[in-house]
């Protein structure tokens, strides 16, 4: 059997500066920070992916191993090994810069919970990051990453430097790339429980696998929360290797975050457009591209979010994502997630309580409204 390279894991990255409001940037020195990786794919051995995006200087990784996760920080033992870059120990990453570690001869199945430690024994300036990974990480004084566990760790809720893992499956394994926003990244849904609509999404397939994508606060036409999903579209979906189809979900918040900040909100056509472009592109690449309708978020506890002008042109763009035709598919996101007395709002016992965002039984919902024909996974 042939096998080659396939994303199996991946994590969207953000500056820690510019057009970022929700966090404070962190940084490292002399310190290990272990963070746990939840594989939706398997293969007969793995890469991990490192990032210095957005770093302001060079990034030195002096020590670094995977192992498979036990449980909290804590490692399985004799499944540790560690992670060399072009046979060395030691990594420089310079400011914008990333890079693949050599390949590591650990067999992994979806689902397996991976540990990867670094050693930043360096300032490391404002980390490049990924904000709401719903998982929790750990930080430890000095060269921990062969330690078993971390007792004394300070526990983190970001994900710094890492933005995924490849492993050796099968030629033409089929992936999915969830590119959207907070309705994927999984806002709203359970720490630690990987109970996010992709994470929902695997378990019903029965072959190929969904990696993530999503950031939440991230918008269609104009950057926010990091890059806008047209600036960031080459790097976070067709530079994933296998990927052979794409999920959309964004526009919540070019309306509601627009709406918010006191922005002129988008008119339907502009968001049309925009998702035109992303099926055009997607499709020259030749993935499959499958459009989800926005979902309802009437009521919605932040300030400014929720207006009537924001309400109809959510319902004229799901009206257009369902009928343009644009799309090869789409996912009825909305309907699937709404109360049927107030299509706006989201049903009750779905509503992580915040009126904007699934809880997990929303976003088993959500799963549950793909249609795996249209996906062509399984």
């Amino acid at each position: 059997m042939t096998t080659t390279w396939t994303a199996a894991f991946r994590s969207a990255v953000l500056s820690p500066g510019e057009n970022f409001k929700l966090k404070e940037p962190r940084g490292f020195a002399g310190q290990t920070l272990r963070q746990i990786l939840h594989l939706d794919g398997g293969g007969e051995g793995l890469r991990v992916l490192l990032s210095n995006r957005f770093g302001d200087r060079p990034l030195v990784v002096a020590a670094a191993r995977v192992a498979l996760r036990k449980s909290g920080g804590e490692i399985l033992a004799g499944s540790d090994a560690p992670l060399t870059f072009g046979g060395a120990a030691e990594v420089t990453i310079a400011p914008g810069g990333e890079v693949t570690t050599d390949p590591v001869p650990l067999a992994v199945d979806a689902g397996t919970d991976l540990a990867v430690s670094l050693y930043l024994p360096e300032e490391t300036g404002p980390a490049t990051f990924s904000h709401t990974p719903l998982e929790t990480g750990y930080v430890a004084e000095g060269d921990a990453v062969s330690a078993s566990s971390l007792p004394a760790a300070e526990e983190i809720d970001s994900r710094f430097f890492v933005t995924g893992v490849d492993v050796l499956a099968p030629e033409g394994t089929a992936v999915a790339v969830a590119f959207g926003d907070s309705w994927f990244e999984g806002a709203g849904t359970s720490h630690g429980a990987n109970r996010r609509f992709p994470n929902l999404l695997n378990a019903r397939l029965e072959r190929g696998w969904v990696v993530n994508q999503g950031i939440g606060g991230n918008r269609l036409l104009t950057d926010e929360v990091g890059r806008h999903a047209l600036a960031r579209f080459d790097r976070d979906v067709l530079s994933v290797p296998g990927a052979t189809h794409v999920l959309l979900h964004f526009g919540l918040n070019d309306i509601g975050l627009g709406a918010a900040s006191g922005e002129r909100v988008p008119a339907a056509d502009e968001l049309a457009a925009g998702f035109t472009e992303l099926a055009r592109r997607a499709r020259d690449a030749g993935l499959t591209v499958l459009g989800g309708t926005l979902g309802p978020y009437l009521g919605t506890i932040y300030p400014g979010v929720d207006t009537p002008e924001g309400q109809l042109v959510r319902r004229e763009v799901n009206d257009w994502i369902r009928t343009s035709g644009v799309f090869d598919a789409v996912v009825d996101f909305a309907h699937a997630v709404a109360d049927p007395g107030e299509p706006d709002a989201i049903r009750p016992d779905l509503d992580s309580g915040d009126h904007l965002h699934p809880n997990d039984a929303g976003a088993q919902a959500m799963a549950d409204a793909v249609d795996l024909t249209h996906l062509h996974l399984s």
